[in-house]
């Protein structure tokens, strides 16, 4: 029979993940995040120049997490998945606008 250990850590505002962390959690390395940053995809709540001082809330563990499964399931580099996120994001915005203006009901 196999053990398996399960660590999990608690995100809120007074406890963000480090880069180390968010790496993990996403099943990547810590260069990983460092591009997500680089194309502006994550935004590091710490000013610091090293990955090592960065940290994160759960937004951007979220979005980065979102970046894996375009990786895994499209196949698409770190700076596609921004234009995609960011496409995304902005359909989201014009079809709640819609919706405020009673235009639509069907989307």
């Amino acid at each position: 029979m196999a053990t398996v250990t399960v660590t999990t850590t608690a995100l809120s505002a007074s406890h963000p993940l480090a880069a180390e962390e968010l790496a993990h959690a996403c099943g990547a390395e810590i260069d990983w995040v460092v591009q997500l940053v680089e194309v502006g995809i994550i935004e590091s709540r710490e000013a610091g120049e090293q990955p090592e001082q960065w940290r994160f809330h759960s937004s951007d563990l979220q979005c980065a997490l979102e970046v894996r499964r375009l990786e895994r399931d499209f196949g698409v580099q770190v700076d596609a998945a921004a234009l995609i996120l960011d496409l995304e994001h902005e359909v989201r915005r014009l079809k709640a606008v819609l919706r405020a203006q009673g235009l639509g009901r069907e989307i």
